[in-house]
């Protein structure tokens, strides 16, 4: 089970480099701001769905592990998996709204709107560096 389980972090791993480093910049630069915000608002909550589950059922997994790293792994996946639901349920609708306030000219909108993104940013870079330091524990 723990090998299952660490092959669904790698595969988490492999999602959350792969999605900001390579489908985003491709998709600004081959669409029309218009169109590649649009796309990438259908994305993230897709995205964000595949974070949650592979996070939780490797939880579950390591769960059943009897080891004091297990046990650590456990913890990490599950805070990946409810801080995504967070994002997904709540920061995102937000950085949405956000979004579209500033693009109608509200300046303020804008603030929100690089807050809430920086602050989505940051927790998935924890929730990276998490991943990352489970695989050498």
């Amino acid at each position: 089970m723990l090998e299952i389980a660490n092959a669904l972090v790698l595969m988490l791993l492999g999602a959350m480099l792969f999605f900001p480093s390579v489908v985003a910049p491709v998709v600004f630069t081959s669409l029309p701001e218009a169109q590649a915000g649009a796309f990438l608002r259908s994305m993230f909550p897709r995205y964000y769905a595949f974070m949650i589950a592979l996070s939780l059922i490797a939880a579950l997994l390591f769960l059943v592990g009897s080891n004091q790293s297990a046990l650590l792994a456990t913890l990490v996946c599950l805070f990946v998996g409810v801080s995504t639901l967070w994002v997904r349920q709540w920061l995102l609708p937000r950085i949405n709204a956000a979004r579209d306030v500033q693009l109608a000219g509200d300046t303020e909108a804008g603030r929100r709107f690089d807050r809430d993104h920086k602050l989505s940013v940051g927790i998935n870079m924890l929730q990276l560096v998490l991943l990352v330091g489970i695989q050498f524990v």
